[in-house]
This record gives structure tokens, sequence and C-alpha cells, in this order.
């Protein structure tokens, strides 16, 4: 069974930064793009960033600049490093690994992330 998961998430101040970590247990990682993705409380689920199979990333415009995402493809982990947190950053963010050959895609549950004014 594949599974996703999430880790790093917590309160931080304004201003401050956070890293969230993305491991699964697909088979062959490196033929996988994986999604960062976020709910704010009370809105809909938002597309964050991806990172490609052959590393290159693209961000939504609210996060340029600020958010950067490396993949380790034999640990079959995605980092999303986040700096200079907003409290409009405050969200649920999600992981979403989507296999670029078997057209499978596969969620994580989640991690919170608070930002304090």
């Amino acid at each position: 069974q594949v599974q996703v998961a999430e880790t790093g998430g917590g309160l931080v101040q304004a201003g401050g930064s956070l890293m969230l970590s993305c491991s699964t247990n697909v088979g062959v990682f490196s033929d996988y793009y994986v999604n960062w993705w976020r709910q704010p409380p009370g809105k809909e689920r938002e597309w964050v960033a991806r990172i490609s199979a052959d590393d290159e990333s693209v961000y939504v415009d609210s996060v340029k600049a600020r958010f950067f995402l490396v993949r380790n493809n034999p640990k079959k982990e995605v980092y999303l490093m986040m700096k200079n947190l907003k409290p409009e950053d405050t969200a649920v963010y999600y992981c979403h690994c989507v296999d670029t050959v078997g057209h499978g895609h596969y969620w994580g549950p989640g991690t919170p992330v608070t930002v304090s004014s």
C-alpha cells in the first residue's frame, strides 16, 4: 500500500521559517513529480508548488522567493523550505505525489502550519 506522510508543521511567528518534509514508499520515486497544496482555515485547498522528476520547481506567486523545494530521490523525500512566513500562510499543508508513468497519485494526511502575527 502506498503511503505518503508530511512532517514538520507547527506554530511559528511571522517572519520565521519552517521546513516540511514529505516521505513516501512509492516504487520508483524518480518517476514522480510532487506537489504541495495547502488549505487555509475555512477556505478551499490551493496549489502551492511542484517539483518535477528532474528537479524543476514552480511556485504560486504568493510564495515565490519565500518557499523552496528540494527532493532527495534515494530517500524518497521532498522538502518544502519556508521562510519569511506570514499569517496568511497558515494552513494545513499536503504532499501529493503524481506518477508520470503509471498515472496514479497519492496524498498525505497533511500537516498543520500556524503563523502568528
